[in-house]
């Protein structure tokens, strides 16, 4: 009997097959022009991805680390300055905070893994000269917005929006990305708007940020061989933007739908009693990079190991908190409140396959092989 296809976390094959064509075209197209950085390609896809996000100002960037390092120098963060953010993440958003001179404030996740704003609103009433922010939009969802800019407009912070897992994602209505001065994006293969290599972009509605920002991405020139602020070199190429217009930017609203509908599934058909589902964060109209579950009783080993005799691939997100990452070790950093929703997050949570490329029948397998799991 033969065994029915894996369900992978990712498909990049199933990927190809549908963009390859038009990947390759871009790609003949762009070695034909003869320019290969900072050109014509560049400034369609910020003007497309621009009009898609809602926000008048996109700057592409190697990276998102890049971006987001790139973003709290625009915002002229002082060395050493205190820098709230979450604990559960990629390592990246914590690298660009101690790359940019600040110090890492850790405030603990809500039930939903979004840094817990009431607990953040506490510390920085008790800690006045703490006024900047690094917020992460994580899973896919958006978080609270509305009162994220509360707390920004009543302690008057540097906020950068940590968009990496959530673009295109909303609360209430109003677009992740617009409450910061700045915040930064991903581009890396496996986000919902991923390239073919690596690549980040920062959006801002400030012309003047916008303008200092792509001074800084590129040796901080203001004009060739003028260079007025020390920047860096993280421009994204004429390749990549090439590809994110023509082949995956057209596709990401129905990719999207796609998440979505995968998520409902999800919701609606798991029904073992030791599989969780965290709640989306009210009003968050969520895009669904991952799909959280937490695992309770004997834990997310032994689910992990039955959905992988299945042929079903899992992941976790994250298992150790940043501030117990062995680099942290002897990095000067701040636990602003207690951890524990985050160490939950970081002993329980498993990741289910989700990605626009997975039929019904794949779903129909997760869903069914999490309920047969024998505990």
């Amino acid at each position: 009997m033969t065994s029915p296809p894996p369900v992978l976390m990712n498909d990049f094959k199933a990927q190809w097959a549908d963009v390859g064509k038009e990947v390759l075209a871009t790609t003949a197209r762009v070695g034909e022009s003869g320019w290969l950085i900072l050109g014509k390609e560049v400034e369609a896809f910020e003007e497309a991805f621009s009009r898609y996000a809602g926000l008048p100002e996109v700057i592409g960037f190697g990276n998102c680390l890049d971006a987001t390092e790139m973003a709290l120098r625009a915002l002229q963060i002082t060395p050493g300055s205190a820098v709230l953010t979450t604990p559960l993440t990629a390592f990246a958003t914590t690298l660009a905070i101690i790359r940019a001179g600040g110090h890492p404030v850790y405030i603990d996740v809500d039930a939903s893994g979004q840094m817990d704003l009431a607990l953040a609103r506490d510390f920085l009433e008790k800690n006045p000269a703490a006024r900047t922010a690094v917020p992460v939009h994580l899973f896919g969802h958006s978080g609270d917005l509305a009162a994220l800019g509360t707390l920004r407009d009543d302690f008057e912070l540097a906020l950068v929006e940590d968009c990496a897992q959530a673009v295109g994602a909303t609360s209430r209505g109003i677009p992740t990305g617009s409450i910061g001065q700045i915040a930064a994006t991903s581009f890396y293969p496996t986000k919902n708007l991923g390239c073919y290599g690596d690549g980040g972009a920062a959006f801002t509605q400030d012309p003047a940020l916008a303008a200092l920002l792509r001074s800084l991405r590129d040796y901080g020139q203001t004009e060739k061989y003028v260079h007025s602020h020390i920047g860096g070199n993280s421009r994204l190429d004429e390749l990549q933007a090439a590809i994110l217009h023509d082949a995956l930017l057209p596709r990401l609203p129905a990719a999207t739908a796609r998440r979505r509908a995968i998520a409902a599934a999800y919701r609606e058909g798991i029904t073992h009693p030791a599989i969780a589902i965290p709640p989306a964060p009210a009003g968050s109209e969520s895009v669904y990079h991952l799909f959280p579950t937490l695992i309770s009783g004997v834990g997310r080993e032994s689910l992990a190991a039955h959905l992988r005799e299945a042929g079903i691939g899992t992941g976790v997100h994250y298992p150790i908190l940043m501030p117990d990452q062995p680099a942290m070790k002897n990095v000067p950093h701040t636990l602003g409140s207690p951890l524990t929703t985050a160490k939950q997050f970081a002993r329980e949570e498993l990741s289910l396959p989700i990605h626009p490329y997975l039929d019904d029948a794949s779903v129909s397998r997760v869903i069914d092989t999490c309920n047969c799991w024998p505990t």
